[in-house]
This record gives structure tokens, C-alpha cells and sequence, in this order.
């Protein structure tokens, strides 16, 4: 229990330096350097980890016992996570987040019915979401610290070496000449981005910067292109293999292998993206809307030619999880198969660059993921 604690708390202590880092306190802040409010948090950050690595020993002994510093550290840290939720999440899930809270220290006796229990002390609540592998250190943080950043930066790698622009071109020249083509390219594309990535803000980035403006100019409003294109990659959470952080903690506490939790997804996310292709195409129907002229379209049998070397990594991802090799072992030896195909061509090679990039975009995204787990713990 206190080894998983150990990671946990590394990895959160480099999360929360991210979190004070890239996300600014409010909109008015300036952006392009760090506040100095923010690198206190930092120091704390990093105080409330060394506090558990060198006083682990001690812990294990006196398990269940808090001090006065266990409890204040731990308020510490609850305040800490509160507002690395509210800057990299947002203020919704900040309030839930103390809901909770609250409902455990103050209004709980005033529950009706199976909702009401006594009220827990602060010194029991601030030890148990501290110094516990069930708080804020839970299995939702433990997944980001052991599966979610490696599969983010597969996508992340992925993406870099092109894999995004091939989906988006492979969707168009498939559907862009039917009617409202550029908005069932959106969704095929998202629907395929989905399979490696499981962040659906990646997502919309990658395909809507293409797809939104194409669907505004064969007659789609501004306020349904904007619409589709979330909703299309918001379904890239439950699109096998690379599905969202919750099924790889939907797999630990089930006690199941990830594989068993994509293969149920595969018929619900396909069903998902049905009904929206459906919904796009009525739409077109209905206000007389047409697809893109062949000469506008990628052509299919070219892009298939440059792209398809893309696909195996995905397919490798995909066997390795079937054969019962780890999650983690799965995506680092399909991130090694991608490094390999890349270099195969020239439009696809992974520069270091490129690498870096993907490392950065990989961390960024990781922390939007870790700091709404450590909330969840909450």
C-alpha cells in the first residue's frame, strides 16, 4: 500500500508543479511567466511529497494514527488539489469535489434516509485523503501514474508523424462527395482519431481545425459545426483500443484486464458514431445540403498508399492487448513499432523535434487527466 503511495505522491508532485505552471489563476493573469504565488504552491507541492518519502517507515508503523502535522499537511494538500482542479479542469468538478468534502465534515447527519451518517472529524478526513492509497493518492491517480500518460504520448507520437492528417484525408475522400460530406468526415475522422487517442480536446483540436471551417462552406451554421466536432471526438473517450482514463479505472476496480473493458466498448462506441453520422446526414436532408466536388477531395487510393504504414501501430496495440500482454508493456512496444514504420518515409519520420513536441503536448494533456483523478479521490 505505502510503495503505491510512494508513486502516487511522486507522480501528483509533478503534477501539481505542471498544473501552477501552465494553467494561470485567472483570465486576467499573464500567462507568459510564472506567478510568484504559483511557485510557492510549487515548494509546497514538493514538501508534501518529501514529507511521505522520508517519513514512510514511520507511517507504516503508526498506520491510522495522524499527528498534527499529518492533518495539517493533509488540509494542506485537500487546497492544493481544490484549486489544481479549478485551473486545469474547471470550476464544475471543483464544486463537486467539495460537495463531497463538506458532505463528509458538515452536512452529513442532515442527509435523509441512507444518505446520513455521523460527521467525520477533520484530523480523520485530512489523514485518510493524504496518507491512504484510497484518498487523493486512490486508484484513479494510481491509473494516470501507471497507464494514461504512456497512451497519451502513443497519441501524441502518433500524431506528430501525421496519423491525424491521414485520418482527416482517408474520412474526406470517403465521404466528402455524399451530402453534408464534410461533416460525415468530421465524424469518421474523429471516430478514427478516437481509436488512439483518448482525450477528446486532442481530438477536436486535431480534426476541427479542418473539418469546421469545411462544413461552414457547403452551408452547415457556425453553431452546429461547432457542435458536431466536440460531440464526434467527445466519443473518442469510448472508442477502442485508446479509450478515456475512466476505462482503465473501470478495469482496476473491476479486477478485469483493459482488453475486456474495449472489447464491451467496441458496439456502444460504434452505435454512438452511427447515430451521429445519422444525425449529420438528416440534417443535410433537411436543409438541402450537398457534398464537395470530386476535384475537392483527397484522393482515397493516394492516401491509402502514404498513410497506411499509420495503421500498424494501432493493429500491434491491438494484438499485443489480445495475446495478455500488460497495458503498459503493450503501448511501449507499439510506441518502439511506430518509431520504426515512421522512418519509412520522409513525410511520416519522427525528428526529435517532433519527439519533443509530442512529449510536451503528451505532459500537458496528462495533467488535465491526473489532477481530475486526484479530485475524484476527493
Amino acid at each position: 500500500a505505502y510503495f503505491s503511495l510512494i508513486q502516487r505522491s511522486i507522480h501528483f508532485m509533478f503534477i501539481l508543479t505542471l498544473t501552477f505552471s501552465l494553467f494561470a489563476r485567472g483570465k486576467k493573469t499573464p500567462r507568459d511567466k510564472i506567478q510568484f504565488y504559483d511557485l510557492i504552491f510549487i515548494g509546497i507541492s514538493i514538501i508534501l511529497c518529501y514529507y511521505i518519502l522520508t517519513n514512510y517507515k514511520e507511517l507504516v508503523w503508526r498506520a491510522g494514527a495522524a499527528n498534527p502535522m499529518d492533518v495539517f499537511l493533509g488540509v494542506v494538500l485537500v487546497l492544493l488539489t481544490l484549486e489544481a482542479t479549478r485551473r486545469a479542469v474547471g470550476l464544475p468538478l471543483m464544486l463537486v469535489a467539495a460537495f463531497f468534502l463538506l458532505y463528509a465534515l458538515v452536512f452529513g447527519p442532515y442527509m435523509p434516509g441512507r444518505f446520513s451518517h455521523g460527521t467525520f472529524s477533520i484530523k480523520r478526513v485530512a489523514y485518510y485523503l493524504y496518507l491512504t492509497d484510497a484518498g487523493i493518492f486512490g486508484t484513479p491517480l494510481g491509473v494516470s501514474a501507471s497507464f494514461v500518460y504512456l497512451f497519451i504520448l502513443f497519441g501524441a507520437i502518433l500524431n506528430k508523424t501525421g496519423a491525424g492528417k491521414f485520418f482527416i484525408d482517408f474520412a474526406t475522400a470517403l465521404t466528402g462527395y455524399t451530402r453534408g460530406g464534410p461533416a460525415k468526415a468530421a465524424v469518421v475522422s474523429s471516430g478514427m482519431m478516437g481509436t488512439v487517442s483518448g482525450s477528446s480536446t486532442a481530438n477536436t483540436v486535431t480534426t476541427g481545425s479542418f473539418t469546421i471551417p469545411l462544413m461552414k462552406s457547403i452551408g452547415y451554421s457556425s453553431v452546429f459545426a461547432g457542435a458536431v466536432e466536440p460531440v464526434a471526438s467527445t466519443g473518442g473517450q469510448i472508442m477502442p483500443p485508446i479509450m478515456g482514463a475512466a476505462a482503465f479505472i473501470m478495469a482496476e476496480f473491476l479486477g478485469v484486464p483493459y482488453i475486456e473493458i474495449a472489447k464491451a466498448a467496441i458496439f456502444p462506441a460504434l452505435f454512438y458514431y452511427f447515430a451521429l453520422f445519422m444525425a449529420v446526414d438528416l440534417k443535410a436532408a433537411k436543409i438541402g445540403l450537398r457534398g464537395l466536388s470530386r476535384e475537392q477531395l483527397p484522393n482515397l487510393l493516394k492516401t491509402l498508399k502514404t498513410g497506411w504504414i499509420l495503421l500498424a501501430p494501432i493493429f500491434a496495440l491491438i494484438y499485443l492487448l489480445i495475446q495478455g500482454y500488460s497495458p503498459q508493456k503493450s503501448v511501449v512496444l507499439s510506441i518502439v513499432v511506430l518509431i520504426i514504420v515512421s522512418m519509412f518515409s520522409k513525410k511520416t519520420r519522427l525528428t526529435p523535434k517532433k519527439f519533443l513536441e509530442a512529449i510536451t503536448e503528451a505532459g500537458v494533456s496528462a495533467t488535465t487527466v491526473a489532477v481530475a483523478c486526484a479530485a475524484a479521490g476527493i
